[in-house]
């Protein structure tokens, strides 16, 4: 079985930048199921990994466009200290925004504390290994729900 839209696949990866670092991997731990077609991972990860098949072993490398998106400085912003109230913030500390943005804390002053709503892979190449270990049809629930039940997926 290929992946397809509405198909559940089962893939272990290790995600590196340009440089050869590893950022992300699920070697020694479960593989990650996710629900192809319906968003669940990166639009180039989905890409790559259509028409796949259990076994198959790829390298994927997925631009910031395809990714995280290119870095967006707009969505860097001095913040008032006092909108923290008596909290601590401390540099690389995240906060949800009013408007329901994730901010990473970047520099904290006496009176501006910097915050930046980037995702902390914006801008940045992302070479993926990928091994596809099962691929399934998605049950008619995991369809109408968007994401992975039982094994590796949402249990309600």
């Amino acid at each position: 079985m290929k992946i397809t839209k509405h198909t559940v696949a089962a893939i272990h990866y290790t995600l590196t930048d340009n440089s050869g670092n590893i950022l992300d991997s699920s070697a020694g731990r479960d593989p990650l199921y996710y629900l192809h077609g319906e968003g669940n991972l990166i639009p180039g990860m989905e890409e790559g990994l259509e028409g796949q098949e259990k076994g198959n072993k790829l390298k994927l490398k997925i631009s910031p466009e395809k990714g995280y998106g290119v870095r967006d400085e707009r969505l860097i912003q001095q913040v008032p200290r006092t909108a923290f109230g008596d909290q601590k913030v401390e540099k690389g500390m995240q906060f949800h925004a009013n408007n329901g943005m994730v901010v990473t804390v970047t520099n904290v002053g006496l009176e501006q504390v910097t915050v930046d709503a980037n995702h902390a892979l914006a801008g940045v190449d992302l070479n993926f290994d990928v091994e596809v270990l099962e691929v399934r049809q998605a049950t008619e629930e995991e369809i109408s729900h968007g994401h992975v039940h039982g094994p590796g997926g949402a249990h309600h």
